[in-house]
This record gives C-alpha cells, sequence and structure tokens, in this order.
C-alpha cells in the first residue's frame, strides 16, 4: 500500500483511519476524525482513505499528517514532477491530483468562501456562479511564463537554488515543470552559473526569477540581491551561456533589506533590454523585473475578455482603473472608453504603463498613489475595476469605490475570502447585486484561483 513521503513508519496510538472529503484553500485535504472533529491532511485527494497521525491538536479541529494512504483515491495521480520522489518542493502542492478534479475544487474552494467568509445564500450564490472554472492553458504543465526560486542551502552543505515547502522548509530542486518546456533545467543551470559567477556561497542573492514569454520569445532572469559589488559582466555572460535559448536579459533588483523584503532601491540592466516584453489581448507590454504580472499569459487574456464583457463599456464612459500595474486592463479599457483614469503606487509599474500606452498610442490619466487617497479627487464613474493585493480592498479603499457610483464594477481577486469579505460589504448597504462570478485557473497544481466578480448598481 502506498505511503506519503516524508511520513513516519513509526504508528502512533493517536492514528486513526480516515476519509479525505475535499480540499481546502491552503491545499490541504479534509476529513472527519471519529469524533466530529474537521482534519486537514497535506498531501491528499478527495476520496483517498488514509491513516492520519495528528501533529497539532486544537478544539474544533486538527491538522494532521498522512502516515499511509490506505486507499488510493480515482482522482489520485503519479506525480508528473521529477521533484516529487523527494517530497513536494512546494510549488505544486496539488501535483497527485487530476487537473479536472483541481478545477472543481478551486470552484468549490470559491463557492464555500462566498458562502461562509461572505456570509451570502449558497442558492443566491450559485445562481450567479460560472458552472466550471475557467481553463486557460491546454495542458496544466510548463505553461507559467515566471517562475521564481529562493536561495538556501543545498544537499553538498553549498547555497543553491529551490522553493519553499508547504511547512515552510527549502527545498532545493534542479527542474521545474511549471517553467516552459525548454527552461525545465533552468534551476540547475542557473545555480551552477552562479556559483561559477560569484563563489560557492553566492554572497549577496536572495532569489532569482525566470520570464519566458512563449508569445515573444523574451527570456529575462532576474537577481534579487543586497547592494554592493557585483560581478555585472562575468553574471550576465555566464548566465546567457547556461540557458538553452538566445538573447538572455539579465536584471539585477536591488533591495533595501534583502532577507525576505521586496522593498527596490535600484535596478540594473546587466544584459538586454532591462524589461520583459509580452502580449496581451492584441496589446504590447513592457514589464521591469519588479513590476507585477499575471504568470500565465493564456490567463490574462481570460480576464481582460471578462472584465470587458462585465463591465459593458460605452465608447463615453468613464472607467477607473484601480491598481492597475502596468496596464493589463488599462489599455484595452482604453481603446474602448471615453477616459480611463488608472492608479497605482509602485513606482515601477506607473513607468511601465506611461510607456505601455505611449508605445501602443493610447491614452489614460495616470495617477500614482493610494487608492483610497486618490479617488477621493476624482468623482465620479461610469465603470470601474479593482484588482488589489491578495489582502483585498481597505475600509477606506471599498468606501472610495462605492462612492464612485459606478453603474459596474469588476472585481478582480486572488483570494477567495478577503474578495468574499469585500463582495458582503458591497452587495449589503454598499448597494450592489452580485451579477457574476467567475473562477480562473491561473495557477494549475497549486489550491490558487483567481476571479473576476462583476457587480451592478441596483438603482
Amino acid at each position: 500500500m502506498p505511503s506519503v513521503a516524508g511520513a513516519s513508519s513509526k504508528m502512533a496510538p493517536m492514528d486513526e483511519k480516515i476519509q479525505i472529503e475535499s480540499l481546502a484553500y491552503g491545499g490541504d485535504g479534509v476529513g472527519h476524525l471519529g469524533d466530529g472533529r474537521t482534519a486537514f491532511v497535506p498531501a491528499t485527494c478527495p476520496g483517498d482513505e488514509v491513516t492520519v497521525r495528528i501533529v497539532e491538536d486544537k478544539k474544533r479541529f486538527v491538522r494532521a499528517e498522512a502516515v499511509e494512504i490506505v486507499t488510493p483515491s480515482n482522482y489520485r495521480i503519479d506525480p508528473h514532477c521529477d521533484e516529487a520522489a523527494d517530497g513536494n518542493c512546494g510549488g505544486c502542492p496539488w501535483e497527485q491530483i487530476d487537473y479536472p478534479q483541481q478545477l472543481r475544487s478551486k470552484r468549490r474552494i470559491l463557492l464555500d468562501a462566498l458562502v461562509h467568509t461572505g456570509r451570502m445564500e449558497r442558492s443566491a450564490v450559485e445562481q450567479v456562479l460560472a458552472p466550471e472554472c475557467v481553463t486557460v492553458v491546454e495542458e496544466p504543465w510548463n505553461c507559467r511564463n515566471k517562475v521564481e526560486f529562493e536561495v538556501g542551502e543545498g544537499e553538498d552543505g553549498h547555497p543553491t537554488l529551490g522553493m519553499h515547502s508547504t511547512g515552510g522548509d527549502f527545498h532545493p530542486i534542479k527542474s521545474c515543470r511549471l517553467a516552459p518546456e525548454a527552461l525545465t533545467r533552468a534551476p540547475r543551470q542557473l545555480g551552477g552559473a552562479l556559483r561559477i559567477a560569484l563563489g560557492e556561497e553566492l554572497p549577496g542573492l536572495v532569489r532569482v526569477g525566470l520570464r519566458s514569454s512563449a508569445r515573444t520569445k523574451d527570456v529575462e532572469v532576474a537577481l534579487w540581491t543586497a547592494p554592493g559589488d557585483f560581478p555585472r559582466a562575468r553574471v550576465a555572460k555566464l548566465i546567457g551561456e547556461a540557458l538553452p535559448v538566445s538573447d538572455v536579459g539579465v536584471t539585477r533588483v536591488l533591495l533595501k533589506e534583502p532577507e525576505g523584503s521586496r522593498k527596490v532601491v535600484g535596478i540594473e540592466s546587466l544584459a538586454g533590454r532591462g524589461v520583459w516584453h509580452e502580449q496581451v489581448a492584441g496589446f504590447d507590454f513592457l514589464c521591469s523585473a519588479p513590476s507585477f504580472f499575471q504568470v500565465v499569459t493564456g490567463g490574462a487574456d481570460a480576464l481582460v475578455r471578462l472584465v470587458l464583457e462585465g463591465l459593458q463599456v460605452e465608447g463615453t464612459d468613464t472607467v477607473f482603473d484601480l491598481y492597475s500595474g502596468i496596464g493589463t486592463f488599462t489599455l484595452p479599457l482604453a481603446s474602448s472608453a471615453g477616459r480611463v483614469v488608472a492608479v497605482e503606487m509602485e513606482g515601477s509599474s506607473i513607468r511601465d504603463l506611461r510607456r505601455n500606452l505611449e508605445d501602443n498610442g493610447l491614452e489614460a490619466d495616470v495617477c500614482g498613489g493610494d487608492v483610497a487617497r486618490e479617488l477621493a479627487g476624482l468623482g465620479a464613474a461610469d465603470a470601474v475595476v479593482v484588482d488589489p493585493p491578495r489582502v483585498g480592498l481597505s475600509d477606506a479603499a471599498r468606501k472610495a469605490v462605492l462612492a464612485t457610483r459606478a453603474r459596474r464594477i469588476a472585481y478582480v481577486s486572488c483570494d477567495p475570502a478577503t474578495l468574499a469579505r469585500d463582495l458582503a460589504e458591497m452587495t449589503g448597504a454598499g448597494g450592489y447585486n452580485l451579477a457574476s462570478v467567475t473562477p480562473v485557473d491561473m495557477f494549475p497544481q497549486t489550491y490558487h484561483v483567481e476571479t473576476v466578480a462583476v457587480l451592478s448598481r441596483k438603482d
């Protein structure tokens, strides 16, 4: 009978056999103990019958490890990634689950968040929730335009590239099946080149980002480092030689406080143009290394389509694009609306947005600053897009969005819980109806799900 990598083989008195019923946001399988408490069990699959051992005992729930998979689920598959042999590296916590079941689980996670966190009627949510999670890739592997690797200690005791497991431990990896097929060996190739260039200790290096476009063929490696001396030419040369593609751009991102920080104090182009080039929805985008961009390009296409369909923008409309980033929604809106105002706080994204508007021959008003503060002086809008970070809208931002009295609002979210919280406020006393909710699978092999929710004003 199969066992789970990393689980102890010694049985303990607390071991108990349970059935995994569903999947939770966070990746764990969910079942129930004999006493009725909910058990969260990593690396399991709906339908698995497993023997579990409690590792964290709470009054109403437990966290457990799967000691043995007694009867595998019909939805369980052999891991596709070579790194799974030594345990989950953290990049693909659902790789043991077949893809259709992943999609069903993501829709259920979103539904449960709206019902339990947002306290909405299940029947009402079912009426506006899309029947299926939208897929944006032909195959759920080799599909990302961006993969990021951490720096940690390898098996030989020297720093190497890898990812953090679901438990937080660093896991060195030699390959990544999320990256494009030609770049699956990039962790090993980049790690070797950087050790030659920087020395065995990889001084000052914090993380390494890899971006690759199937549409433009652009490839960029971003090195997130501490400030200080750096062999720029040598690093660029060795990285260019290490990867099996031509014309690799190399960028160095300098961090104010390197340990766990993303506070950028400078950007240096070591090779190439210093920006990454991608195409979405018929528009050209340049993206600097620190700027945010959706990790699956086909997913960005889907989000643009859903937002435009939901807002039903007319040629005389004023539209606010809030948390606009480099302009993923700003550019398509600017081509169809009367006036577009984009609000963004991050400096690199603002610079990219202005350049992208100019390169595509489009116009929009760009406001740099906090959404709540900037909205106070912008007045009314016919339509609004909000695409906030994972924490969702602050109270001030949510009130400011509602104060625009927009005819329709498109809310793009990467976190079901904060989306549910905000939608509850906006559809309650906020004066809006929930018109549609569509989950989009931007992150195959993980529990993450993107969502586009469309609201319409009641009066």
